[in-house]
């Protein structure tokens, strides 16, 4: 089987349930968790080959991450786009309590680019990160750019800067907020 075709034919299976769930219909929630629930089982088991028992757990996170960010679903995205995003984040957080940091990110031929969202072409989308993150001072860039682009944890940026981990923990509050504040701005 063709791995483009079945993924378009989940979507094609998926989207209108998820439409109709959204709209409140609770039989087409149900199944649309259904086929989520298999697709998830489906993602996992390639990610992760030696760690079967986790399977199970990693979908039933991912099942309620998606009931609890349902709303943040934008429907001029396909909805296998947003699960396997959803999934991807339940899977590195995963690894990070494992404390792995091999195999977080497929090779870039193993990528199913259909499930992966395309850029919008609204200016906000496509400011450069790199100027977003100069305009913050120093502390709140820094704590930003390990924790949340080099994926360390709290405590190797503490132990890295020298500075505490509530410190790394607040400086990256702070510029996150800052950043989403110039991004509303435009």
């Amino acid at each position: 089987m063709n791995p483009d075709n079945a993924s378009s034919d989940t979507e094609a299976r998926l989207r209108p349930l998820w439409m109709a769930a959204q709209a409140g219909d609770e039989r087409a929630y149900r199944e649309a968790l259904a086929v989520m629930a298999a697709r998830l089982r489906a993602y996992f088991r390639r990610r992760m080959p030696t760690l079967q028992d986790d399977v199970e757990d990693l979908v039933q996170e991912t099942l309620l991450a998606v009931h609890l960010q349902r709303g943040t679903y934008d429907p001029s995205f396909p909805v296998t786009a947003w699960l396997t995003a959803i999934a991807r984040h339940k899977l590195v957080d995963l690894w990070r309590r494992r404390g792995r940091k091999e195999g977080l990110n497929d090779a870039f031929e193993d990528v199913d680019e259909s499930e992966l969202a395309q850029e919008r072409a609204e200016p906000h989308a496509l400011r450069d990160l790199g100027v977003l993150l100069q305009a913050l001072p120093e502390a709140q860039r820094q704590a930003i750019e390990l924790t949340k682009l080099e994926g360390l944890s709290v405590a190797e940026a503490s132990s890295r800067t020298g500075v505490s981990e509530a410190s790394i923990k607040v400086q990256v509050h702070r510029g996150l907020k800052r950043l989403a504040e110039r991004v509303r701005k435009g």
